[in-house]
């Protein structure tokens, strides 16, 4: 896998993002491969915790807005058309210095494309008979920090920084994290982090429950890994069970319905002119003029 990395240290598996040239940020092939990986781990019984994390200083900004500029893989795109591929016309590829604007940019298709894979991951995640384990250094936005807020245990760095950031280029949100927000802050701070979108301190997301504990940058790692081998160690198949429980309690049985509503009117959303608005200033590092036409 070329930008996902598996370690394995006794019965701790680690999955780590490393496509720190691009802020960690998935693009389809390293959306597949995340999948491929946490399939593996929660599946493999001789590993009873995992560890998600990002490379170099960031644990993951989101889908990559660039490759979703760019159009995507055109020929992984056709069974997303409402014709086989082998009768659809061939798709255009989108050149990034010339997007496609309003409803013709199609950018939704290559949203829907990736969020498929990560949705995956985060149903996986939750279904795992065993504790998944965020371990955030840097930045966690967008769909990094929804992937964070689906893991069971979210530990930080002093150094993390959480932002919903989906607003920023005229989205609506995904990766469970309109599922998870009102179930871990409740509902008027959801909509607190939502409308305001506020770059949140890990002290802060401790405070109002984002995440479970905060440690220094420079002993980060060796606390993270004390933490998943006290886990691994101790009576996993019970952890498991009161997970399972749990999630019952919390109404997590929703949550595959619910990946699937954000999919949808994500990708709707992102072939509007508000999107293509969103991601022409976000290249141009300009503030966007949302319903401007």
């Amino acid at each position: 896998m070329k930008s996902i990395r598996i370690d394995v240290d006794g019965a701790v598996g680690t999955i780590t993002i490393d496509r720190r040239e691009r802020f960690n940020s998935l693009d389809v092939e390293t959306a597949r491969d995340l999948r491929k990986a946490g399939l593996q781990l929660a599946r493999d019984n001789s590993i009873r915790a995992v560890v998600l994390r990002g490379n170099g200083g960031v644990f993951c900004s989101g889908a990559d807005l660039k490759y979703i500029r760019g159009g995507g893989d055109a020929k992984g795109l056709g069974y997303l058309q409402p014709h086989s591929a082998s009768s659809a016309p061939p798709r255009e590829t989108v050149s990034p210095a010339e997007p496609r604007r309003g409803g013709e940019n199609h950018y939704g298709d290559v949203f829907k494309q990736i969020l498929e894979y990560i949705h995956s991951t985060i149903s996986e995640i939750r279904r795992a008979p065993k504790p998944f384990i965020a371990a955030v250094d840097g930045i966690a936005a967008a769909g990094g920090f929804g992937l964070a807020m689906s893991c069971d245990l979210v530990i930080a760095s002093d150094r993390a920084m959480f932002e919903w950031a989906y607003a920023k280029t005229g989205l609506t949100g995904a990766e469970s994290s309109t599922f998870m927000l009102p179930r871990l802050v409740g509902l008027r701070r959801a909509f607190e982090l939502l409308f305001l979108n506020p770059r949140i301190t890990p002290e802060r997301a401790l405070e109002i429950g984002l995440i479970t504990a905060v440690y220094p940058a420079a002993t980060f790692d060796a606390e993270v890994d004390a933490i998943a081998h006290k886990i691994a160690e101790g009576p996993t198949e019970a952890m498991g069970i009161a997970k399972e429980l749990i999630n019952q309690a919390a109404g997590m049985d929703r949550l595959d319905v619910h990946l699937d509503r954000e999919i949808d009117h994500l990708a709707r959303i992102a072939d509007g002119a508000d999107f293509a608005e969103g991601i022409d200033a976000f290249f141009a590092k300009r503030q966007p003029k949302f319903g401007v036409s």
